[in-house]
């Protein structure tokens, strides 16, 4: 089986390949998101506390939460769901779709996991190298969350840049930084008053050509009624001059 162990504290990964049973039986029967001491894979993982986060089988097949069992399933999956990508289904179709259960066997052939706790010694190439994030956050409250920000400072200013080599043989590299999402400026205020007011005016508009609509319609019920009264009187009046 193979062991691709991640270090979300450093960002660093690292793959093993564990042929023998035994340093593998602390995994057996255990299901996705439960957490395995790492003292069975060996004296390197001492203290080491690890979480299984996914898995594929020999065949490829992912393993997917919630289907306790350790064989494989055939299930009716709609479109966005984990073992369904969706292309070219449409709208409200399901699709039977064959994924794995979400209990660790021997069928598994990749397993997946992050370490939650380090232990005393540190691992070389997962613990003691820090692999810097090469994109930053791109929404307004996620850069507000990193740099611990108030609501009254500029996220402007510490949006995460990024140098991008250039293409020509000695031309400057070019800085690239995100669009940010869901930023609130005076414009962005302006425009949503804007749209209120818009709605508040068609609503009025609205409300005035119903009641303009209801004045003639009663005003040609009651001509309606005055022209049924004439004739009504005229036909009386025929009928007694006869």
């Amino acid at each position: 089986m193979k062991l691709n162990v991640a270090n979300p504290a450093t960002g660093a990964q690292k793959k093993l390949e564990i042929d023998d049973e035994k340093r593998l039986r602390a995994f057996y029967d255990k299901r996705l998101a439960q957490e395995v001491e790492g003292d069975s894979l060996g004296d390197e993982f001492t203290g080491y506390v690890l979480k299984i986060m996914g898995g594929q089988d020999k065949q490829g097949f992912a393993m997917k939460q919630g289907v306790l069992t350790p064989n494989r399933v055939r299930l009716l999956l709609h479109k966005g769901v984990s073992g369904c990508r969706g292309y070219g289904m449409r709208k409200g179709e399901r699709r039977r779709k064959t994924v794995r259960g979400c209990v660790v066997s021997s069928e598994i052939a990749v397993l997946n996991v992050i370490i939650v706790k380090k232990g005393d010694a540190d691992i070389p190439g997962l613990t003691d190298v820090v692999i810097p994030r090469r994109l930053g956050p791109k929404r307004a409250s996620k850069i507000r969350k990193l740099f611990n920000l108030t609501k009254a400072d500029d996220v402007r200013k510490y949006v995460i840049r990024r140098e991008v080599p250039s293409k020509k043989e000695g031309g400057k590299p070019e800085s690239k930084a995100p669009k940010i999402q869901r930023l609130v400026t005076p414009q962005t205020l302006q425009r949503k008053r804007r749209r209120a007011s818009l709605k508040r005016k068609s609503v009025i508009a609205s409300q005035e050509a119903a009641a303009e609509y209801e004045k003639k319609l009663a005003l040609l019920k009651k001509e309606a009624r005055d022209s049924h009264r004439q004739s009504v009187s005229k036909r009386k009046s025929a009928s007694k001059a006869e």
